[in-house]
């Protein structure tokens, strides 16, 4: 069973790389010291890259150009901060090729960083009490694709995959749903479960894509990175359909369209300055 060939790639994953429990155990601490953070991440060379490549993306716009993880941190904010070296590290483990899907490492890396800086923005003016929460999950909801690309190569399904992706008839969920039974949010959190991290972090992604299916306690959030995960559509992210379906099960889920619309026009505008 397709299941059983998951669970089993997902557990021969390497574990997580020492900087990264570090920065778990960090980030489960009451009080934090922006310090403390550099001290972990500095030694990093992959999560200091990462990071300053994000500091001084379009997305933000700082005037000046940063050249610390010091000055990073302190622009970005401690979680931001620690979404993106758990999101570096992650992908170091498990990036291979997105072939099947017709993308690049890089339409990964763009559009995770729209979904992630859309749930900043947007959550900013909704609900910043779950700001935090939502920013990390958005950025790796689809590092499951990684995994499914593997199988679907493995299984020599390639070209079917990819043209039914490129027909445009279904959803890429859809059609990962067709072809193996579920979707990459469900592989994320599976991927998650493995490394131990954090269960709301877990439960945040597993049903994305079945919000049917999630619990009450989760249902929000879930309903959050759903209309998030649609803006920054790895095919085509910030595209006018993109856009548009996201409204469309904005308003379904009950959220203020216009805020969510404000929100996706501001961030649209950011990246085109530059």
């Amino acid at each position: 069973m397709q299941i059983d060939d998951l669970l089993r790639r997902v557990e021969s994953l390497p574990p997580l790389p020492r900087t990264i429990i570090l920065i778990e155990e960090y980030r489960r601490k009451s009080e934090k010291e922006i310090s403390e953070l550099h001290d972990i991440i500095s030694k990093d060379a992959l999560i200091v890259t990462n990071l300053l490549k994000i500091a001084n993306s379009a997305m933000f716009g700082f005037r000046s150009k940063v050249e610390t993880p010091l000055r990073a941190i302190s622009l970005l904010g401690i979680n931001f901060t620690i979404s993106v070296a758990i999101s570096a590290s992650s992908q170091k483990l498990l990036v291979t090729t997105l072939a099947p899907y017709g993308l690049t490492n890089d339409n990964f890396m763009n559009s995770s960083n729209i979904a992630s800086v859309l749930a900043s923005l947007w959550l900013g003016k909704i609900d910043e009490s779950i700001k935090d929460e939502i920013i990390l999950p958005a950025l790796l909801i689809d590092i499951g694709k990684y995994i499914i690309a593997d199988m679907i190569l493995n299984e020599q399904k390639e070209k079917e995959f990819k043209a039914k992706i490129e027909e445009g008839i279904l959803s890429i969920e859809e059609v990962e749903k067709e072809f193996l039974g579920f979707s990459s949010s469900f592989v994320t959190a599976q991927i998650f479960k493995h490394w131990k991290l954090s269960p709301n972090l877990i439960n945040s992604i597993e049903f994305v894509d079945d919000i049917n299916s999630v619990s009450k306690e989760f249902e929000r959030k879930a309903k959050i990175l759903s209309v998030i995960k649609t803006v920054a559509n790895i095919k085509e992210p910030l595209s006018e359909k993109s856009i548009k379906e996201a409204i469309i099960k904005a308003k379904e889920y009950g959220f203020d369209t216009k805020i969510l619309a404000q929100t996706i026009e501001n961030l649209k505008t950011k990246i085109d300055l530059y």
